[in-house]
């Protein structure tokens, strides 16, 4: 089994790498970042549904499969038992991967919460570099990492046209 050291509640704990958590403060308020878990469903759903995610919202047992798959790595920041954000990666595990969805409650924004949830994206991942496509109002998150800018495109099936 692969070991990683963390940082939790003040102190190391050597974990496998599935089971690693990041604790840290916001505002004052312990928080931790996590692998999803299905206990986790219903809330994550819950800000899928407040962002107007509505592809997130309709099977929950599909958004499930979406977000526990194999090739996923899938984090949640949790406050008190409450998903307050959540991020979802697909990957190859060597070179390339997408930062499909990041989203964190609109309260919590701007207090590093997002900021927490795609670094250790990007730690757990070991992609060589990560693609993803950004709304708009988000550009200025982003660009607060290295990056460089690509023009992307979401391609359709055409049953959901």
């Amino acid at each position: 089994m692969s070991r990683r050291w963390s940082i939790f509640i003040g102190r190391y704990v050597a974990l496998s790498t599935n089971e690693v958590r990041r604790a840290f403060d916001v505002e004052g308020i312990p928080m931790e970042i996590r692998a999803f878990e299905r206990r986790d469903l219903d809330q994550t759903i819950r800000l899928c549904r407040a962002e107007g995610w509505e592809s997130y919202c309709a099977d929950p047992e599909r958004t499930y499969r979406a977000l526990s798959a194999s090739n996923v790595i899938c984090l949640v920041a949790v406050e008190n038992e409450k998903v307050c954000g959540f991020a979802q990666c697909l990957t190859d595990g060597a070179i390339r991967a997408y930062l499909a969805n990041m989203v964190v409650e609109a309260d919590k924004r701007g207090t590093g919460v997002g900021k927490r949830l795609v670094e250790e994206i990007l730690a757990r991942c070991n992609a060589v570099y990560v693609d993803l496509l950004s709304t708009e109002g988000a550009h200025g998150f982003y660009e607060g990492f290295p990056h460089q800018k690509f023009v992307g495109y979401r391609i359709y099936p055409k049953s959901a046209a």
